[in-house]
């Protein structure tokens, strides 16, 4: 294949990519970003492997089959609770891989054309470093992400005295480190930045808290796509340069866009600790409180008379794989001529979109669907919240606690509805670790069980079954 035709073919894929992600944007345009995602990497696949260079196509097809294969079984397989793990284990592979390229390229550099073992050009060495430094953090960085989501690692912040000194020293002996291996080709300053990077993706994110795991895994998502484009240099190729740099690019946009929604600082994100800052609180002594325990035909009655009625799903609702039960509650309600709408914070569940997802793999209709800046001033006009599965993304201890690990982030006002209807397994505390005052509230009715045998029960009243 002749070089212009395949520039011409990755020109095609990088265009593809570019309608991937504007497709990805919206839930309705997010099938269609899937298949040109899809096309795309399908096209740059094939191109790569009819390049007049590669002559060892039988470890290229076994490498496909044996990953595709892994990789589909696995999606077959995962439950939508699990995916933000997944994405994190994921995004930890795309590290190791632009680790293992930079020291394939850094002992064999002469097919990549940029010298010969011992000489290798400075602008390529520089390229690897880069590429090599940026992947073993998003390495070791994506496999803490991946324990604390797994519950393997504690969620919350891991901090200790002197601990941003440590993460600023170690930058800065990256950077020497960097310095050093492209001025005189070391092999020991090679292996120091691996050692140093891989070091640092731990300090990085063991510090930040359950409650912004969601913006760590976009921000990881951006590590990995700089570090592909630092070994798309080092190998001369421009799809994968553009191909990481759209990477990079989206998820530092939309790690700002997070970071903007929970009032954090974005470049405490990329330093890390962010969670760390804040102390350990949780909400003050309940005391003697009780709560008010209600049953599927107290939320029947309710929600029944109501004008208006909010939805607030979070990580419970995944879990009990609620999504299907909620909706047609929902579609009872309107038929009763109930204004039913949904309410989505921007890092409810654990990655960005988890609820979108869920509510229209459900098929819930777009335009119910809205953002907390678009809803959140309703709560007040609104008869009942029924909060499903959320926790964290409603606690006003946010707002008034300072010592809490939550202190700052928006939430979603549902203690300003009339009635508060809160379906939950227990009285545990959310991700964050932080006991929520909402359940002891005069207008919160607590329905304990599980999220989707709850709205069973309640479609079983309202159908005049018992």
């Amino acid at each position: 294949m002749g070089a212009s035709f395949s520039a011409y073919l990755y020109l095609i894929a990088a265009v593809m990519f570019i309608m991937a992600l504007r497709g990805l944007s919206s839930p309705e345009t997010a099938r269609s970003g899937n298949f040109y995602g899809m096309g795309g990497m399908a096209i740059a696949i094939l191109t790569t492997i009819s390049l007049p260079e590669v002559n060892s196509y039988g470890l290229i097809i076994a490498g496909i089959v044996i990953g595709g294969g892994i990789g589909g079984f696995i999606a077959m397989r995962i439950q939508m609770t699990a995916l933000p793990q997944l994405v994190a284990a994921f995004h930890s592979l795309v590290g190791l891989a632009a680790c293992t390229v930079a020291m394939a390229a850094f002992y064999n550099p002469t097919p990549y054309g940029i010298g010969v073992p011992g000489n290798i050009a400075m602008g390529s060495l520089i390229e690897m470093s880069l590429g090599l430094a940026i992947g073993a953090i998003t390495f070791t960085g994506s496999i803490i992400a991946f324990g604390k989501l797994q519950g393997l690692i504690t969620g919350k912040p891991v901090t200790f005295p002197g601990q941003h000194i440590l993460n600023a020293a170690l930058g800065i002996l990256l950077i020497a480190l960097v310095a050093w291996m492209a001025t005189t080709n070391s092999i020991v300053a090679f292996w120091l930045v691996f050692a140093i990077a891989l070091i640092a993706g731990v300090l990085i994110i063991i510090p930040i808290g359950g409650a912004d795991m969601p913006v760590v895994i976009s921000m990881l998502n951006s590590y990995s796509g700089w570090a592909a484009a630092g070994i798309g240099f080092t190998l001369g190729n421009p799809l994968l340069i553009i191909t990481g740099s759209l990477v990079g690019a989206s998820g530092a946009i939309l790690s700002y866009i997070m970071c903007k929604g929970m009032n954090r600082s974005f470049f405490s994100v990329i330093l890390g600790g962010f969670g760390g800052e804040a102390a350990t609180g949780t909400a003050a002594d309940n005391g003697d409180k009780v709560v008010k325990k209600g049953s599927a035909d107290d939320a029947s009655f309710i929600m029944g008379n109501a004008s208006s009625v909010i939805i607030v799903p979070g990580y419970g609702m995944a879990v009990a794989q609620a999504q299907h039960a909620l909706r047609e509650m929902t579609d009872m309600l309107k038929a009763e001529g109930v204004n039913v709408r949904y309410a989505i914070h921007p890092v409810a569940g654990r990655m960005p979109g988890h609820m979108n997802v869920l509510l229209a793999e459900a098929n819930v209709p777009y335009d119910e669907v809205l953002e907390l800046d678009e809803i959140n001033r309703d709560f007040a006009q609104t008869d009942v919240a029924f909060v499903i599965g959320a926790n964290d993304v409603t606690n006003p201890l946010a707002k008034t606690d300072p010592t809490s690990a939550i202190y700052g982030m928006p939430i979603l006002d549902v203690e300003r509805a009339k009635t508060v209807l809160f379906v939950k397994r227990s009285m545990a505390s959310g991700y964050a670790g932080v006991d929520n005052p909402l359940f002891f509230n005069d207008n919160t009715m607590m329905l304990f069980g599980d999220a989707k045998k709850v709205c069973e029960d309640i479609i079983k009243t309202m159908s005049g079954g018992h």
